[in-house]
């Protein structure tokens, strides 16, 4: 499919109405930016130093960011070399929601296998209606091994338990839900409580989480993915989209995360880093009206590799590259 063809497409679907954030960020035919949480520098040590995390998340929501994006990483498994941002996601995003008002919270992701469904049900629409509907939960099956056995759970088997999970979250958004799998039984007089803010809890699937493709677009309420080359990435969103379409799923976004480090002069050429690149604004602008007409939603930026002053790059951003894809 052509670029233009596939942003007409979207151009004439419209997304579910989920909650505030869901309908904020994602936009057919239109891409918003985000920031992984923490924003800083930590390219050179597994554990990130946390400082002034808070406040440089309620500064991304006044420079007109649209959302932040947590981790799901429960312990510090050296040979990753990455600890995430050290919290339990739902404490933190609890914290988050308190100290910002407009800004999309966003968890990527959520390893569901690693978690009781009912748990992560509970703990997501309590954020949701905390935060007056900003919550978006990504979910995963989990890619880190070590971690299965220190929770007494499988690696092997991560899939199906996902599927499980899955279902289980979305059934909890239902009154008195009956249901039943090999996580848990809803019986029917048993209510999770609260509901989410929207119909339900917003779902966006990592990857393929141990599924088929066709599971992933039936599924989903959208796809996070990552970078690729031009043609491949909007050969594997063409894809996507076409069996949402298959499914009779309507229209679901995509969104992509990228690491970056912006350098001070703008006409910067681009260098390549890990599952991104270095550069200057003029080109960063450049990679992001491609990946928009490759029919990409959002994209989370990610700071840890950025060699300048952290304020300084998230002002540089949104001077030079967020009012390209203001409303």
């Amino acid at each position: 499919m052509k670029e233009r063809d596939m942003l007409d497409q979207q151009d004439n679907q419209s997304f579910p109405v989920l909650n505030r954030a869901y309908n904020t960020v994602f936009q057919p035919g239109r891409l918003t930016v985000g920031l992984v949480v923490p924003i800083e520098n930590n390219a050179h040590q597994a554990v990130p130093k946390m400082h002034d995390h808070i406040e440089r998340v309620q500064l991304a929501e006044r420079l007109g960011f649209t959302s932040v994006w947590l981790r799901d990483v429960p312990f510090k498994v050296p040979s990753f070399g990455d600890a995430g941002q050290l919290f339990d996601p739902f404490v933190y995003l609890g914290a988050l929601a308190m100290s910002t008002q407009d800004i999309a919270l966003g968890v990527a992701s959520i390893v569901l296998p690693l978690r009781h469904p009912a748990h992560v049900a509970k703990a997501a629409a309590s954020v949701d209606v905390l935060s007056d509907g900003r919550l978006l939960l990504g979910v995963a099956s989990g890619d880190r091994p070590e971690e299965f056995p220190a929770m007494g759970q499988g690696f092997d088997d991560r899939g199906a338990r996902f599927r499980e999970a899955m279902a289980y979250i979305g059934a909890m958004a239902e009154d008195n839900s009956v249901f039943e799998n090999t996580l848990g039984r809803l019986p029917g007089h048993l209510d999770m409580l609260p509901k989410p803010s929207g119909p339900r809890l917003p779902m966006l699937i990592t990857g393929g989480s141990q599924q088929s493709p066709d599971w992933v677009a039936q599924h989903g309420d959208g796809w996070m993915t990552y970078p690729r080359d031009p043609v491949t990435q909007g050969r594997v969103i063409s894809d996507y989209r076409d069996r949402v379409a298959r499914a009779g799923a309507g229209q679901k976004p995509v969104m992509q995360s990228l690491y970056v480090d912006v350098l001070a002069d703008p006409n910067a050429p681009p260098r390549p880093i890990h599952m991104g690149f270095q550069s200057g604004t003029t080109y960063l602008l450049r990679y992001l009206r491609d990946i928009q007409a490759l029919g990409v939603n959002h994209v989370a930026l990610n700071l840890r590799f950025n060699q300048s002053n952290v304020e300084t790059a998230l002002d540089q951003i949104s001077q030079e590259i967020l009012p390209d894809f203001a409303q």
